[in-house]
């Protein structure tokens, strides 16, 4: 028989009305919209749903925006029937929606955490003195060697290992210019340096990966309803205490995509559920394993999308 595993997008999946038809068309989607305005203080779901784009851009926005479009997905797949999981995942931030949904963390401790998150990422790093870049076609040896030559003693290294075929690298903006020229002449097929506000997934997050830890400490994990597969390690796990530490690490580690999608692939799980705004995992996922059946679920057609997701189960 083959599983099912949720995944969870993080950010570089925001837009301005994202949510809104979810909202407008299940009750248990627009009390989790509802919920986040509460704790946050502010209209989170007026950002989501209306923009500004240049607002919901900044990062301490973007991630509990992310995240609450996600859980409001995943309660409107709740009321409609979708089958739980075997395994849940999430890129990046989405990890944090990956353990709402287990049940290991409440939806109001990571919508607070997420976005006390997208604040210190961005205080680490003088605006301008970090970035990131993707590259396409080259292997993971020779971008790790090409990373540590461009460094000469400033960070620079893989931070998302995406697909076979596209590694996002992080670091010193002067070390990752280097990065890019030296992948270029190496033969790298595409090199694109990336419109980020931070150098996210490397050493140079150490600063908000202490601050973070000592928010995480204060928060309760419980044991995970479903298993997880983490980010830093590209591991399952099952224990909460596991879970706080995977949110700490993931912070300055490189986020290990390929192999957690491998180590899923292995489990048997061949349908994969993108849960939350886009479809930047559902690309990934079939640029990984080109038969994988993958759905995305971020508005009011997921009912169209249960009958896809249900014979999986005896597929």
């Amino acid at each position: 028989m083959t599983k099912i595993a949720y995944i969870f997008p993080g950010q570089g999946s925001q837009y301005a009305g994202m949510g809104k038809d979810l909202a407008e068309n299940f009750p248990a989607a627009r009390m989790v919209f509802e919920e986040a305005d509460e704790v946050l203080g502010f209209p989170l779901s007026r950002l989501c749903f209306e923009g500004p784009a240049e607002q919901l851009q900044l990062t301490e926005n973007t991630q509990p925006a992310i995240l609450t479009t996600s859980i409001a997905a995943l309660r409107a797949m709740e009321t409609a029937g979708f089958p739980e999981p075997d395994f849940v995942a999430g890129h990046s931030l989405g990890e944090y929606s990956a353990l709402v949904a287990a049940s290991s963390l409440s939806f109001a401790d990571a919508v607070r955490v997420v976005r006390a998150r997208g604040r210190y990422m961005q205080e680490a790093v003088p605006v301008g003195t970090g970035a990131m870049a993707a590259v396409m076609g080259a292997t993971l040896v020779d971008i790790e060697r090409l990373c540590a030559e461009a460094g000469t003693g400033e960070v620079c290294a893989p931070a998302n290992i995406n697909s076979p075929n596209q590694v996002v690298i992080a670091g010193a903006a002067a070390a990752i210019d280097r990065a890019i020229e030296l992948l270029k002449a190496a033969g790298a097929k595409r090199v694109i340096k990336l419109n980020v506000s931070a150098p996210f997934h490397c050493a140079l997050m150490m600063p908000a990966q202490q601050r973070l830890a000592a928010d995480l400490e204060e928060v309760e994990f419980s044991a995970l309803r479903m298993p997880l597969v983490t980010n830093a390690d590209a591991a399952i796990i099952a224990g909460g205490e596991a879970a706080r530490a995977a949110l700490i690490k993931q912070v300055s580690a490189p986020v290990r995509w390929l192999g957690s999608i491998e180590l899923l692939l292995s489990r048997e799980v061949r349908t994969f559920v993108e849960v939350g705004p886009g479809k930047v995992l559902s690309g990934l996922v079939r640029q990984i394993y080109r038969d994988a059946q993958c759905l995305n679920i971020e508005d009011s057609t997921l009912t169209e999308k249960l009958q896809l997701v249900e014979p999986a189960r005896v597929g």
